[in-house]
């Protein structure tokens, strides 16, 4: 170092990360102090400078050294980690010992912490960082020990400087000190960096000298290493002591902060990481009767062939580096290559859409420079290619599987597939191509992306997965490619025998082994009928759906992009009833820009054109969906916290930059804009005012409307239809709200019906407080694409379907078979019902 510069060696090796995409706003909005965050590959934790160790976490987890210039360096691995209370970490040194840089701190079990931590990327960071002018870090990969991981500039002191520091000594040293009462700490794991760091911004508002109290002894409370050095545990008794001008407020504020817990919630003991449990399954009615998860709807029958993956073994010593390095970038490129020629083959047929978007993005995952890194990491250390990409791919994957996010945890299984394909090139494995004959139904514990987009629909007609769900690529695929398929199966299923006649029912989630004759002929009839009636319905679908009494109903199509609504209209569809426009945001580093959003929207816009209605949704994300880019804290229940406008209102930059965007497409169409999750009558306001003023400067206008999702929406339905212009029900969210049911929970989700009548009666009060007002209704959940809820929909005074492109004709079709007076008595009768199953029971009467 010289006098104004100070080089931070990395603590450990890996790849670094810019702090501010890290998911943990404390750290990301660098509360606790600036610096640098890495995702490590090595498990030993060493000193980035020379100095002394002033503070180690009883769990190990963290420490601070103090280096010889005063700059105190906080490193914390993982986050979350103090909930493992030491388990997986050895301090190889104690408070008070002088280290030099590169002296081995911390070592850790990677393998371990990984499994039970919420992340393993490690923070190293300023605590005091007045001094510091500028902070330089570096990118990339960096190897602990050896490599700048960051770099400080100082800026000299200025007279100012000087005269707060004696201003602040002088307040020290004068004047009766102000004490605040004992708190007992209410946090399980003490004040650990988070709660420490919330603790030190509030004091640093005051300008008294501050400090907090355990017994006899006492630190500087605006000191993050000073207070995570008190080494305090639940039930510490704490005081605030002050001096100075604003003694009394800081000491009244800073108490109650303890006494709620500095951020965290009281007296909560942290969640343990457990192992994951067995998954709950429901069983068949019979041995012979498997049950899962409806993944892709459709009837199937055919004979059994189990799919089994090819075991790929690798040797963990490598030849040296560089001969690795090479064989590791040539199986990559040709990786590439085997994905283009399939992407090639595919597209030669229409419809094909999702399977070559998800290859490119297996594409994508090929180039992703943190997974490239992690494994060139490992052949460095003298690994095999194979070895080291093995391991990059599968801490990925499990990284992904550890999310509280369902669709992103799914995304695991894609990561696992295009690590395979590589692998088997460097260990020089054939993988065999999947023959079957026709009529085919795989059984597979778990099935690839790539197979699943590979398979060829005219020999195989369905699958079933012991794992998976409904949102994983591979269901995705299954939808497009038109066959059946049922994710999270039974296990048993891996036990019927290859060539055993089976029946597939994707729409309700069953397969049937040794079926009888009659049970063969009764789904041969079945699927003949399906067959004629979605030809039928397509013809059908080309008019308006209008009621045999006269009655229009506009069927609408929910959409992610312009190739969907160039497929809606193909299909029949009236518009676009539901832009999700938060597909633009996802699997990307950064938000987009103005124009990235404006181009997609216009492009809709005028793929629909001037007679038709775009509906497009304002960001709707969250706790439980949340984007890299947009750090949010972890919540005990994602959604009953910030989700929807709830993010948009505390990120008004993002929310104006997107409606200007939207009302950038209102001369090409008619435009209205959707605010999500809205609850209250103040969020509506907020969202409009906001709307208001973009419309003002771009002299654009727009109609305004509310999605119904929670309770409070439907209760106050005619409260808001006064200063909205239409709703739109989703019922997925207002029916897991309705009930208090996780629509992904393996118990509970088939109880999270939609046609419970308490969740009837709710779009009731909707329709009834939007039509008082002459506004009209629309849902665009689940249920408007479920042709056994429309007519009740409809009866209820709906006045708009919004359903998946796919299911356009069908519901188009059914709609101008039914009478609205009908439906009306249909759905009086299903209001008057005390259950789902009695709501089924008379909707599949009415539809026989």
């Amino acid at each position: 170092m010289n006098n104004n510069r100070l080089e931070l060696l990395a603590p450990l090796s890996g790849v670094m990360v810019p702090l501010e995409t890290i998911p943990d706003p404390v750290f990301a909005q660098k509360i606790v102090g600036d610096g640098v965050s890495i995702d490590p590959v090595s498990s030993e934790l060493s000193a980035p400078v020379a100095g002394t160790v002033v503070n180690l976490h009883r769990a190990c987890h963290a420490l601070t050294l103090r280096s010889e210039e005063g700059i105190e360096v906080l490193l914390h691995i993982g986050i979350d980690t103090v909930e493992l209370k030491g388990e997986g970490f050895t301090a190889l040194v104690k408070e008070g010992d002088a280290v030099k840089a590169g002296q081995p701190l911390i070592r850790f079990d990677l393998d371990g912490v990984a499994r039970k931590a919420r992340s393993l990327l490690t923070q190293m960071l300023i605590a005091n960082g007045e001094r510091v002018a500028r902070y330089l870090p570096a990118v990339g990969m960096v190897r602990a020990g050896e490599t700048a991981a960051l770099t400080l500039e100082f800026a000299a002191p200025t007279e100012a400087d000087h005269a707060a520091q004696a201003a602040q000594a002088g307040q020290a040293g004068q004047g009766e000190a102000i004490v605040g009462e004992i708190v007992p700490l209410p946090n399980p794991s003490g004040l650990h960096a988070r709660p420490a760091a919330v603790l030190a911004t509030a004091a640093k508002k005051f300008k008294s000298v501050v400090f907090l109290q355990r017994n006899d002894q006492e630190v500087n409370a605006k000191s993050v290493v000073g207070l995570m050095g008190l080494s305090t545990a639940q039930g510490d008794p704490l005081r605030v002591k002050a001096l100075g001008p604003d003694a009394q407020e800081a000491v009244g504020v800073l108490t109650e902060l303890l006494r709620q817990g500095c951020g965290e919630k009281p007296g909560e003991a942290p969640a343990a990481a457990p192992s994951a449990p067995e998954p709950v399954r429901v069983k068949g009615a019979s041995a012979d009767e498997m049950v899962g998860v409806s993944a892709s709807p459709g009837l199937a029958v055919g004979k059994i062939v189990q799919y089994r993956q090819q075991a790929l073994d690798v040797a963990e010593q490598g030849a040296g580096p560089d001969q690795e390095r090479a064989a590791f970038e040539s199986a990559l490129r040709t990786a590439r290559n085997q994905i283009e020629t399939l992407k090639q083959q595919i597209n030669a047929d229409a419809g094909n859409r999702n399977r070559v978007e998800i290859l490119t993005a297996h594409q994508e995952l090929l180039d992703d420079p943190g997974l490239i890194d992690l494994a060139i990491a490992g052949v460095s250390q003298g690994k095999s290619a194979g070895f080291a990409w093995r391991a990059a791919f599968t801490q990925y994957a499990a990284q992904l599987e550890n999310l509280d996010n369902a669709l992103l945890r799914e995304r695991a299984n894609d990561v696992r597939d295009v690590g395979r394909r590589v692998l088997a090139l460097l260990t020089g494995v054939v993988q065999a191509a999947l023959t079957v004959a026709p009529g085919t139904i795989l059984a597979a514990e778990e099935l690839a992306p790539s197979d699943t987009a590979a398979l060829d629909p005219a020999k195989v007609i369905g699958f079933c997965t012991t794992t998976g769900g409904a949102t994983s690529h591979v269901a995705i695929l299954a939808r497009s490619l038109g066959i059946p398929a049922v994710c999270g199966i039974e296990e048993s299923a891996l036990l019927i025998a290859d060539g055993t006649l089976v029946v597939l029912d994707g729409s309700q989630g069953i397969l049937r082994a040794h079926p009888s004759e009659s049970q063969v002929a009764e789904a041969r009839d079945k699927m003949t009928q399906i067959a004629a009636k979605r030809e039928a319905d397509k013809l059908l679908a080309i008019k308006p759906a209008v009621t045999l009494d006269g009655h229009l109903v506009k069927v609408m199509a929910n959409i992610r992009n312009l190739e969907d609504a160039r497929e809606a209209l193909q299909l029949g569809g009236d518009g676009v009833g539901l832009l999700r426009s938060e597909f633009l945001f996802h699997e990307r580093s950064v938000a987009p820009t103005y124009e990235e959003q404006a181009a997609e929207y216009a492009a809709v816009a005028q793929a629909l054109g001037p007679e038709r209605e775009l509906v497009i949704r304002t960001l709707d994300v969250g706790g439980d969906k949340p984007l890299t880019y947009l750090p949010l804290p972890k919540e005990d229940n994602p959604f009953l916290g910030m989700r929807g406008i709830r993010v948009s209102l505390e990120r008004p930059d993002l929310l104006r930059i997107q409606l200007r965007a939207m009302l950038a497409a209102a001369e090409a169409t008619q435009l209205h804009i959707m605010f999500p999750m809205i609850a209250t009558i103040d969020e509506l306001r907020a969202a409009k005012m906001i709307l208001a003023e973009e419309s003002a400067a771009t002299g654009k206008q727009a109609k305004v409307g509310v999605m119904i999702e929670v309770p409070s929406a439907a209760i106050m339905a005619e409260v808001f239809a006064r200063e909205a212009d239409f709703f739109s029900v989703g019922t997925n969210d207002l029916t897991q709200y309705t009930l208090a049911m996780d629509r992904g929970h393996p118990k509970l989700a088939k109880r999270a019906d939609g046609l419970d009548p308490s969740v009837l009666r709710m779009i009731a009060l909707a329709v009834e407080g939007a039509h008082k007002h002459g506004k009209w209704v629309g849902v665009c959940g689940g249920l408007a694409s479920d042709v056994m809820a429309v007519p009740v929909l409809i009866g209820l005074g709906v006045d708009e379907l919004s359903v998946s492109v796919p299911a356009i004709p069908s519901v188009k079709a059914l709609v101008q078979r039914l009478s609205l007076d009908e439906c009306r008595n249909l759905a009086r009768e299903a209001l008057a019902l005390a259950s789902s199953g009695e709501v089924r029971t008379l909707l599949a009467g009415f539809a026989q």
